[in-house]
């Protein structure tokens, strides 16, 4: 049965680690950028211009991104994205 906010924001709602070459499809509620990471794609409908302004930059370590993501490719680095 799902839960409030609280309870997937904190990664109860389940997740999994992504790297260099792999491409995620969620919905993701959460992506957590573990070390410096390059996306060569992203799907986030609530964030204008994500597809085009988040891809081919170094996304710095420690970063989070929240909303929904529905799907990204690594290039490089590590992220976890937690589902939705």
């Amino acid at each position: 049965m799902p839960r409030g906010d609280s309870y997937d924001l904190q990664g109860q709602g389940g997740g999994q680690v992504y790297n260099a070459g792999n491409s995620a499809v969620g919905p993701f509620r959460w992506v957590q950028f573990v070390n410096d990471t390059v996306l060569s794609a992203i799907s986030a409908p609530n964030l204008v211009d994500s597809g085009s302004k988040l891809i081919t930059i170094t996304i710095p370590a420690g970063f989070g991104l929240g909303g929904t993501i529905n799907s990204f490719t690594v290039t490089s680095g590590t992220v976890i994205g937690y589902r939705a």
